[in-house]
């Protein structure tokens, strides 16, 4: 039997960092991460693996922030746990007895009940090395590729999956427009951009059209749509998002909805007052409204990692709720949201003011590297605070789109937006003239005027 101060279960985005936390705030204590990989993948960059990367061996997580903060790692599945007698068994037969517990099990993707879904060469995307490589090794010998679903999966694997290779691909999609559910709004500059890009590298884009039936004997050979079309394909990616893996905590007693994950609260307790949950098994709500949210993000995850870490023995951080900030970026273009979409706020009851600007994202804009960068702010107009945005741009908008999330979690001002301190430089920076976030609002205070 073994014994820790600190047990921390799942080694990917959510447990590494709660791990982590947890030592710099209780430096004495013994901390023990179980993980049933003996290599954990960058979940973000999975898509990559099957273009810009390679193999999975080039998108790992590094053990190296674990063993320099003396935690200890053992490779083993979990297969119970006992919240009474606080300790868990694994699946080697080992007992381990801990004083405090962070669940960090992760997610399992989403397989819609279609007919056929079963089949050969349909894949739902695993994170395991052993299953990304039999699905490399799929989609090289792949002629005709079809991807479900064109969400951040999906856009990225459809793109990934064209590079270098003589495919076609075609990317099935429910709504009028790929990213919708990301961007929010019925129709989007980001998801139009994002659209041209992809169309550009020879990617098929099917828009408001159900899957109904995969076709093929004991393999994919192609798939039927909810208007008759049939589409050919040897393979079928399904990305079409993820459900909270709750298994462990629902069979021990721990309270859970399976679709929103191990109930916790602001600090990310469960219902066992020793037992936190972290990551994509854990429940959400959301920063604007406070209604359960099913946000699933790596974002998400470290910063729900970084409350439960430092609440382990003495409450010091809460969790304030998910604001949910994404971006992905195709072919030099990148696109990003923060908070809600003008639409979406007003679905909640917000009065908005919108605003927006778009200038070069150097200055003056003959420099290198210079994109357009279009930015969009959302206000509520009750108070001036904002609530949401968007942007389009080169790859300095990965970065911007952060600081809309900041200025979202601060709850500023659109008059804090217009007349906060920048710093600008021509080779890296708008002109302080021309800078789209004081711009946008400066947009909106006009027609909140």
């Amino acid at each position: 039997m073994k014994q820790a101060d600190i047990v921390v279960i799942g080694g990917s985005a959510a447990g590494v960092p709660a791990a982590i936390t947890a030592r710099r705030h209780y430096p004495d204590k013994s901390i023990l991460l179980v993980r049933k990989e003996e290599q954990v993948l960058i979940p973000c960059g999975i898509p990559y693996i099957f273009g810009t990367v390679g193999k999975p061996e080039n998108n790992l997580i590094p053990d190296g922030g674990l063993i320099n903060n003396k935690i200890d790692i053992l490779v083993d599945e979990v297969t119970s746990l006992d919240p009474a007698g606080k300790s868990i068994t694994t699946a080697s037969g080992e007992k381990i007895v801990y004083d405090k517990l962070i669940l960090a099990t992760g997610s399992e993707p989403l397989v819609p009940p279609i007919p056929g879904i079963n089949k050969g060469n349909v894949f739902a995307i695993q994170k395991d090395i052993e299953y990304l490589r039999h699905l490399l090794t799929s989609i090289d010998g792949t002629k005709d590729l079809v991807v479900l679903g064109c969400g951040f999966i999906g856009v990225e694997f459809a793109d990934e999956c064209k590079k270098n290779r003589d495919i076609n691909v075609t990317i099935v999609e429910m709504l009028n427009q790929c990213l919708q559910i990301a961007f929010g709004e019925s129709v989007c500059k980001c998801c139009q951009e994002i659209e041209d890009a992809l169309k550009k590298r020879g990617i098929n884009i099917v828009t408001e059209a159900k899957l109904e039936e995969v076709l093929g004997s004991d393999k994919v050979t192609g798939v039927k749509l909810s208007d008759g079309r049939v589409i050919k394909a040897d393979a079928l990616i399904v990305g079409i998002g993820v459900k909270p893996n709750i298994a462990l905590a629902t069979a021990s007693g721990l309270e859970a909805d399976p679709g929103f994950g191990i109930k916790v609260d602001s600090n990310q307790r469960t219902s066992d007052p020793d037992i936190f949950a972290v990551g994509d098994c854990a429940s959400k709500f959301s920063f604007f409204t406070g209604k359960p949210s099913k946000l699933w993000l790596a974002s998400i995850a470290t910063y729900e990692a970084r409350i439960a870490g430092a609440n382990l023995f003495n409450t010091r951080r809460k969790n304030q709720g998910v604001i949910g900030v994404f971006s992905t970026a195709i072919d030099g273009l990148t696109v990003g949201m923060a908070g809600m979409s003008a639409k979406g706020a007003k679905d909640c009851g917000f009065d908005v003011a919108v605003g927006e600007a778009e200038a070069p994202n150097r200055h003056p804009d003959g420099m290198p590297g210079m994109a357009k960068m279009w930015v969009r702010l959302n206000f509520n107009k009750s108070n001036g605070e904002v609530v949401g945005g968007a942007i389009c741009g080169g790859t300095s908008a990965g970065e911007v789109i952060n600081i809309i999330s900041a200025c979202i979690q601060k709850k500023m001002t659109a008059d804090d937006i217009a007349t906060f301190q920048i710093g600008t430089h021509p080779a890296v920076t708008a002109s302080p003239i021309a800078y789209q976030l004081v711009n946008a609002a400066e947009m909106a205070l006009k027609e909140m005027r």
